[in-house]
């Protein structure tokens, strides 16, 4: 295949020697003053082409015997010939004439020839050019297809992957509400857990109550852990996800871009008026890739963004599977500590009631044995007058005189009746002492009692209040991160 602007020399178009004349003796041309027109960014091809002016053929010098073909005078006649005697013969310009005609007979059929040529190659380059154009333009064209099936391609994958962004910015929020959600149910735990320190005595205990509030904030602390760190790790995905969608919408720019020029190149015509000639710019190679390379980059960026948005589908899935384990977690201890509080109200109520009852009957007592000791009291003060009469007796006998001292009946009595007398008041003085003591154990443990009971009405006062603070606690909803 040939540049376009060259001329085709056909084998036949070659210098050959005529078998009827001799050959002509050589000669010289001057430049044509006509410039040549080149097509541009082709090679330039000195190619013979007819002269549009004439040219000036010089002849050597011969001999007076050789005939003036041209039959043109000399300016200068010679000397030594005559001027009546002819310069050439009859013979020389019927051979002059035949000359000129077979020269020209020659020349019109090279010309012919030439033409003919010419024609042919005008048609043949015009084909060519016709065709080459035709095969730009379907290469354009086919190109531009290329281009729309790459920018279909990577307008779905943007579409996808701006989906999956928002869907996983929407876990995030959820994760982030979620964990915020936590704040309030551990904040109520961690209360709970400082009021109960507020019990006192016995009430100190470390009951089943306390464990699952302990239990409780640890596992709201892990939960609130694990929704953080899930949100940390779609935050960077986010990161990638943005990533991809920049190489996305990148590419996706630079194929409008390519798609606007090649169309705009595949829609010119030789009749267009945008078109012009830029010497030169086939020798610049600007071209960074082939299609090869042009299709992988593209392809590359599409599965770039595919495994973000699995990689963002996975997170979503955990994030999901997180929300929720927690939430049910979070549920199930919370209805566990619910219920030690219930139940260990029930249990601080009965004891109270216990004790209450108690106190009633350690208060009865003790007004019962007020009442004996009033008793014991009275009887021995009662006893004190027949101890004195018994005595006086005695002591009256005492002064009988001489023989009338005697021990008796009544005598033995009487000391009988002082000796009685005596170890009842001691006995009764005994019991009073009892009575004294007993009452005085009563009143202790009436006072231990009314403390006890106020520790009760304390503990049960705290946890009424702490059931009162987790009467409000986040719906499931809420607890998944919705709003």
């Amino acid at each position: 295949m040939e540049f376009l602007g060259t001329t085709q020399l056909a084998s036949y178009c070659g210098t050959k020697k005529s078998c009827l004349f001799p050959d002509l003796a050589p000669t010289t041309t001057t430049k044509d003053t006509y410039q040549y027109y080149y097509l541009p960014g082709y090679r330039y091809l000195s190619s013979w082409r007819p002269s549009l002016l004439h040219k000036v053929v010089s002849v050597p010098p011969s001999s007076d015997k050789q005939f003036n073909p041209t039959g043109r005078l000399p300016t200068i006649l010679p000397v030594s010939r005559s001027a009546l005697h002819a310069r050439y013969s009859t013979r020389d310009w019927h051979h002059a004439n035949m000359v000129q005609l077979k020269g020209s007979e020659a020349f019109r059929y090279c010309a012919d020839r030439l033409n003919t040529d010419s024609m042919r190659l005008m048609q043949d380059k015009d084909q060519l050019t016709y065709q080459m154009q035709e095969d730009s333009r379907r290469n354009l064209g086919e190109r531009i297809s290329n281009i729309d099936f790459w920018r279909s391609e990577l307008s779905y994958e943007l579409e996808c992957l701006l989906k999956e962004t928002h869907d996983l910015e929407t876990a995030k929020k959820r994760l982030e509400c979620a964990a915020d959600e936590m704040e309030g149910p551990l904040k109520i735990a961690l209360e709970c857990l400082y009021h109960r320190e507020k019990r006192k005595g016995i009430d100190l205990v470390h009951d089943d109550v306390e464990k699952n509030l302990m239990k409780e904030v640890d596992v709201f602390k892990d939960c609130q852990g694990i929704l953080t760190k899930l949100a940390q790790k779609i935050s960077q995905q986010l990161g990638i996800n943005r990533d991809a969608q920049h190489a996305l919408e990148q590419d996706l720019s630079d194929k409008n871009s390519a798609h606007f020029i090649d169309e705009k190149c595949f829609n010119l015509r030789n009749t267009s008026d945008s078109i012009s000639f830029y010497h030169g710019v086939e020798k610049a190679d600007g071209t960074v890739s082939v299609p090869t390379t042009w299709a992988k980059f593209s392809e590359d960026n599409i599965r770039c963004s595919q495994h973000a948005r699995a990689n963002s589908a996975k997170l979503r899935e955990d994030a999901e599977v997180g929300l929720e384990s927690t939430s049910v977690e979070m549920w199930n201890h919370f209805i566990n500590t619910n219920s030690a509080f219930n139940n260990r109200i029930a249990e601080v109520a009965d004891a109270k009631n216990k004790l209450e009852a108690q106190l009633a009957k350690i208060l009865q007592e003790i007004f019962q044995t007020e009442d004996t000791i009033m008793l014991l009291e009275r009887s021995i003060k009662a006893k004190e007058y027949p101890l004195k009469v018994a005595q006086t007796r005695l002591e009256g006998r005492t002064r009988r005189p001489n023989i009338e001292l005697c021990r008796d009946a009544p005598q033995f009595q009487l000391v009988t009746e002082v000796y009685t007398i005596d170890n009842t008041l001691q006995t009764l003085k005994q019991r009073l002492q009892e009575a004294y003591d007993t009452l005085q154990m009563l009143i202790h443990n009436k006072s231990k009692l009314e403390h006890d009971i106020c520790v009760k009405a304390n503990s049960f006062f705290i946890d009424k209040k702490c059931m009162d603070m987790r009467k409000v606690f986040p719906s499931t909803p809420r607890l998944i991160g919705y709003t």
